[in-house]
């Protein structure tokens, strides 16, 4: 693996590319004075010198600058990391315009003697030069922050747009609409006891549905009721043949995940998989370390259209990566797909 510059504002190279050529000729001109530019030996070997003296230094800052970035990460420790940085690029100035001008006594060709007044000179340019590019570097740095935030703030608006279709999609999918007013209409005539509670509850699962178009963040305690309301119109349907069973520690139930998102692990799963009383689909949502976990065995569907079946799953990963900066990590098996969802103590307001 090739050994990388600290990177402290992503445009390194070209910072130090740019900066390397005015310090080398500043300082060997105040060094050496004119025969650095009358004896072509003198001019080349000083100019390595210096350039490689420069580029050590360089170095060096930008991996202290990446190391003071991480000790002090928020905007309000930016004044003091700045005066920290500075205080330590100064006193590292005289350490290496110190070799280099010992360096320079010790190559006879030059026949330069150390003289304390160009030294001086030569370290308030260079401090000056070195301050400056300081903030130059910040400048990108702040600049880089800015911009990564944007294209993360559009990715952001851009998956939450896409969750918002899907959701809508889920909401007026015409199929399940349809079969759970086949199911209603089915029970009218039979049991008008059971069709008022079919009805009761399916109310309850689009009015949550509404209410939660947008994806924003609910309790586990109103995620856990509406899928118990969901399972019931999905019971209805599907008898025996779809078995969902819910053991959620209840110290867990004040704990927040984006809405929707176990319906969509279970849509999911009823989605790609046979349901039968012979062949039931258990799904098993239950506690976790850090969060839940949506349990179900696998008995995949025969399919002959080309169908992106993983979407929905798709779209809810994004969405935790993007908002909470979190990962939704699924298991997959011959015989079983384990999908374990993070649980936050965040409230809709977004206050950790």
């Amino acid at each position: 693996m090739a050994w990388k510059l600290p990177r402290y504002s992503g445009k390194d190279y070209f910072v130090l590319a740019l900066c390397v050529g005015p310090f080398t000729l500043s300082i060997n001109a105040i060094t050496l004075g004119i025969k650095y530019f009358t004896d072509y030996r003198v001019f080349l070997t000083a100019t390595a010198l210096a350039a490689t003296d420069f580029s050590v230094g360089f170095t060096l800052y930008c991996a202290i600058g990446v190391w003071l970035r991480q000790r002090y990460k928020s905007d309000e420790g930016i004044g003091t990391r700045m005066l920290v940085m500075i205080a330590i690029f100064m006193a590292l100035t005289i350490v290496f315009l110190l070799a280099l001008f010992k360096g320079y006594e010790q190559v006879p060709l030059y026949q330069y003697t150390f003289n304390q007044s160009s030294f001086v000179w030569a370290f308030i340019g260079t401090a000056i030069f070195v301050i400056f590019i300081t903030f130059v570097q910040e400048g990108i740095a702040r600049y880089e922050i800015w911009k990564h935030k944007m294209k993360e703030n559009e990715q952001l608006s851009r998956a939450a747009r896409q969750n918002r279709i899907q959701g809508l999609k889920s909401q007026v999918n015409p199929h399940f609409l349809f079969n759970s007013l086949n199911s209603l209409s089915s029970l009218i005539e039979e049991d008008e006891e059971k069709a008022e509670k079919f009805l009761d509850e399916m109310s309850k699962v689009y009015r949550y549905m509404l209410r939660n178009e947008d994806g924003e963040m609910v309790k586990l305690s109103a995620e856990l009721r509406f899928m118990t309301s969901y399972y019931y119109l999905l019971k209805t349907r599907y008898g025996d043949g779809l078995q969902i069973v819910i053991d959620v520690d209840k110290h867990q139930w004040e704990r927040w995940l984006p809405s929707l998102s176990l319906q969509t692990i279970v849509e999911n799963a009823f989605t790609q998989n046979v349901m039968a009383k012979e062949q039931p689909l258990r799904i098993e949502i239950s506690s976790a370390a850090g969060g839940i976990t949506v349990r179900n065995n696998v008995q995949p569907k025969h399919r002959s259209e080309d169908r992106d079946i993983e979407s929905g799953i798709d779209t809810l990963v994004t969405r935790y990566q993007l908002f909470h900066q979190a990962k939704i990590e699924i298991k997959d098996n011959d015989k079983e797909r384990i999908i374990a969802l993070p649980l936050f103590d965040v409230g809709k307001e977004g206050q950790v």
